[in-house]
């Protein structure tokens, strides 16, 4: 949506605010009012960040911020969206179906044919930022325990499969070999970076109940995770298919949207009651109906899950990046070391996803390439940070507001660089000089 049209909704908005103010004290009036600040502020935000070459993430995340911080030049109009819990809960919804869109995006045959050299692209790329983002915790953060420390390791362990592979595409490079490597490895990252969320919610949980840390904790963790994932993907692989059947022969529109959408929040629902987090529940439901197709009666042709439900996570998604960007107090940076765990965390970022390079072995690879492509953590390293806020162990919230501002900068900078980066050395490959002409839309 360009500026030019979206003017007439932000007239429409204000009217909208002079109405409400004269209905009195309905409950309901406080979530209209955030929920059109929020989606009309997003999508400016995303169309100005679209038009720099951005991914739109970026600009509601940015737009989140600057709501959130509006007080601190005068405005303090929008505080009651960061306390409002009916906006809370929407954006938990928002993940949980910005989840099972990355699900769906990911398919279980492209991780079984990704090969070697994804499989070990994709485990140096999250043990060696684990360990980074836990020596990062260790030395500024020494007043803070271990489960702080692990956890700041676990933020930095995925890699944003929708921001890698747009990249790609613009790139014109998504049927490379670099391509298909990078992004087999993002896929089994984001698989292997919701275990160990898993593992590390599941032991701070533990701990914070007063049970003893064990090895053994871990591994019933880790075991409780890899059931789950793996029993879900194989009863569901040959259940739903039946279940969706049945369900084509239901009348009336939008019911096996409305049943996926439910099966999604099934599955997630199910993940909490074992211990993990909904988000594995979500992701996982996405990866059973990867192949689903649904038939619109309005349509000539079946259409995708995906293509469906795309209407809706474009309403849900954006209040949780803008609601995770009112988060950021930008005057916990006037704090000593804020701004220093910000820089050091953002180095420990890059610098663990460059160690995959030592994971391709064909010398024909563009190494530095796969190392870049795995950078950025978008929208899967701001929902560890959240999962984070909600977490106590012995009376210390797991990720303080100052870690959590910190991470944010951390997956906006990671999230920033990589497409001129990317470009930049995909681009000093080529041999055919006709080719180096520039991909960027518009350019």
């Amino acid at each position: 949506m360009t500026l030019r049209r979206s003017l007439p909704l932000v007239l429409v908005a204000a009217g909208g605010v002079a109405l409400m103010g004269a209905t009195g004290s309905d409950a309901a009036i406080p979530v209209i009012l955030a929920l059109t600040i929020i989606l009309i502020t997003a999508k400016l935000g995303g169309d100005l960040a679209s038009r720099i070459d951005q991914p739109p993430v970026l600009g509601e995340l940015i737009v989140g911020v600057l709501l959130g911080n509006a007080a601190l030049v005068g405005i303090p109009w929008f505080e009651f969206i960061r306390t409002e819990p009916v906006v809370e809960v929407l954006s938990t919804l928002g993940v949980l179906i910005l989840l099972f869109e990355v699900g769906l995006e990911s398919t279980v045959r492209d991780m079984m044919k990704v090969g070697l050299a994804s499989l070990l692209v994709a485990l140096l790329g999250v043990v060696t930022p684990f360990a980074l983002g836990w020596g990062v915790g260790a030395l500024l953060l020494p007043d803070h325990s271990a489960y702080v420390h692990a956890f700041l390791g676990a933020t930095l362990t995925a890699t944003s499969v929708g921001i890698t592979a747009r990249v790609l595409q613009d790139l014109g490079r998504s049927k490379s070999s670099e391509a298909k490597i990078i992004l087999g490895a993002a896929v089994i990252d984001d698989v292997l970076g919701l275990i160990i969320l898993a593992v590390v919610g599941g032991v701070i949980t533990a701990a914070n109940a007063g049970q003893a840390f064990s090895p053994a904790q871990v591994g019933a963790v880790l075991g409780k995770a890899a059931v789950f994932l793996f029993g879900a993907l194989a009863i569901g692989v040959n259940l739903t298919p039946r279940l969706f059947g049945l369900a084509s022969r239901l009348r009336g529109r939008g019911v096996l949207v409305a049943l996926s959408l439910g099966f999604c929040f099934l599955l997630s629902y199910l993940a909490s009651l074992v211990g993990l987090a909904p988000i594995v529940g979500a992701y996982a439901a996405g990866l059973v109906l990867e192949e689903t197709r649904v038939k619109d009666p309005d349509r000539l042709r079946p259409q995708t899950l995906e293509e469906l439900l795309h209407p809706i996570s474009s309403f849900m998604v954006p209040i949780f990046f803008v609601l995770m960007g009112m988060r950021v107090e930008l005057q916990v940076f006037t704090e000593p070391g804020v701004l220093t765990l910000a820089a050091v965390l953002t180095l420990a970022a890059i610098l663990g996803k460059q160690a995959c390079s030592l994971g391709v072995w064909d010398p024909k690879l563009d190494r530095l390439s796969i190392g870049i492509g795995m950078v950025p953590r978008g929208e899967v390293g701001l929902i560890f940070a959240q999962v984070g806020l909600s977490l106590v162990v012995l009376g210390e919230r797991v990720v303080d507001q100052a870690t959590f501002s910190a991470v944010v900068i951390m997956v906006i900078v990671t999230t920033l660089i990589t497409p001129p980066a990317l470009k930049w050395s995909l681009g000093r490959k080529r041999r055919n000089p006709s080719s180096l002409e520039s991909p960027w839309p518009g350019q």
